[in-house]
């Protein structure tokens, strides 16, 4: 319905995990809950100006953002992480996450590069576009949907999974970046 790239989660089960389908309180959030505002106005809008800004960057300069972002990450002087979390698209992704009674525990929105636009809580890097949450919902159109495997989060010690959807602008049908929701796998217990 939404994609071909829908793969198959592991869930928590007593004390060991073990392979599954999709339990189908977590799909009908994914499917009802979710889609119905990953292509926002809000969040279409702030991509396509991101996208506007970010049109010329080589390859070279994608990965040196990306450098700065991580050595920026839980230091004093984080201008770029700054500039992401405080940019008003992140707002509105944290009163998602707040209101979704602990079901997410991130979200963020990438550019047509990969690149974070907003984010509810600053993410371990700043560049997606080499990984399978950017390559497997932008790349594949309108409607894909991206389902990664739950894993412990160590810090936590809670089981996460992420879902990934391409964001399609509604009023011209092409996709303009992606979204990303990190889930909690307990919750859908």
């Amino acid at each position: 319905m939404f994609g071909k790239t829908f793969l198959a989660l592991t869930f928590l089960a007593a004390p060991a995990v073990q392979a599954g389908d999709v339990p189908p309180a977590m799909s009908q959030y994914i499917y009802a809950d979710l889609m119905s505002w990953i292509n926002h106005a809000q969040i279409v809008q702030a991509i396509r100006l991101q996208n506007d800004r970010t049109s010329r960057l080589t390859t070279e300069e994608i990965i040196e953002r990306d450098s700065q972002w991580r050595a920026q990450v839980g230091g004093p002087d984080a201008p770029l992480v700054d500039d992401i979390l405080n940019a008003p698209l992140s707002e509105f992704l944290r009163s998602y996450q707040a209101n979704s009674d602990g079901r997410i525990t991130e979200v963020f929105v990438m550019d047509r590069h990969g690149l974070n636009v907003a984010a509810s809580t600053v993410t371990a890097d700043y560049w997606q576009g080499d990984e399978a949450i950017f390559q497997q919902t932008f790349a594949k159109g309108s409607g894909s949907v991206f389902i990664d495997e739950v894993a412990l989060d160590e810090g936590t010690q809670t089981y996460r999974g992420q879902v990934s959807f391409a964001v399609t602008d509604p009023a011209t049908g092409i996709v303009v970046g992606a979204i990303t929701v990190g889930l909690n796998a307990g919750a859908f217990f």
